[in-house]
């Protein structure tokens, strides 16, 4: 059978499973050419931007992000970096928020494809019963022995066409949507792994900076006590007043 003869037998409902499998085509095609570039460069990126920042060279990281910017793992990973001194708690609130906006993206076409699946083969059965319908309608008791019945066999056939095409769209469907939910979820645990890394290595910069100033004070404080220490003692204080 070609295909002039599939849309002849196949029923009124055979078009509307065509537009369907063309919008699932366009979405398959779109989404794998969007997963192919993320999965064969993010792992460098994440390197990339994360060795810097082991070496303490945030600013260096930062422009790698920068220039990494058309790939989702580089706007996640260059949306804290970009912060001026942020505190700790603003770096977790912007990786958060921008996980949250790039795995919304990476979503697109599924719902596309959801309602390929969901209808493709409610559409197919539909075009099935239609031909049982009228198949059976022009079917008289009286020749059932008789030719008629070749007929109606042959009819009831062509009525399935429309039920195999539904399920083969879909199946295909079904099969590249598991696939970019399965690529979903590891990008999931990428942005959790590099993002929990980039915010320790920060919050461990944020405590050796908070560190150093406090040795830096304290060690005034020392000094200053050495030097002057009755500085430090109230001018009110009861202890002046008795010894005076």
């Amino acid at each position: 059978m070609n295909i002039a003869e599939l849309f002849e037998k196949g029923g009124p409902t055979i078009v509307p499973l065509l537009l369907l499998s063309i919008l699932a085509l366009a979405a398959i095609f779109e989404r794998s050419w969007f997963w192919f570039g993320v999965l064969t460069k993010e792992g460098e990126t994440v390197n990339r931007v994360l060795d810097p920042v082991r070496r303490n060279d945030w600013v260096t990281a930062a422009e790698i992000a920068r220039q990494a910017y058309d790939q989702p793992i580089g706007r996640f990973l260059y949306s804290p970096l970009q912060l001026k001194d942020p505190d700790p708690e603003l770096v977790r609130l912007a990786l958060e928020a921008s996980a949250d906006d790039e795995l919304a993206a990476m979503r697109r076409g599924d719902k596309i494809l959801e309602a390929v699946i969901a209808l493709a083969p409610l559409l197919g059965l539909l075009g099935t019963v239609i031909g049982l319908i009228i198949s059976l309608r022009n079917i008289r008791i009286g020749d059932i022995s008789g030719g008629s019945a070749a007929g109606v066999t042959s009819g009831i056939g062509e009525a399935l066409i429309s039920t195999a095409a539904g399920l083969v769209v879909a199946i295909t469907a079904l099969v590249f949507y598991r696939t970019f939910q399965a690529f979903l979820f590891n990008q999931t645990k990428v942005f959790r792994k590099s993002g929990n890394e980039l915010e320790l290595l920060y919050r461990q910069r944020w405590a050796q900076t908070d560190g150093k100033m406090l040795n830096d004070l304290d060690g005034e404080d020392v000094k200053t006590e050495s030097t002057q220490p009755t500085d430090f003692l109230p001018a009110n204080n009861p202890s002046t007043s008795l010894n005076s």
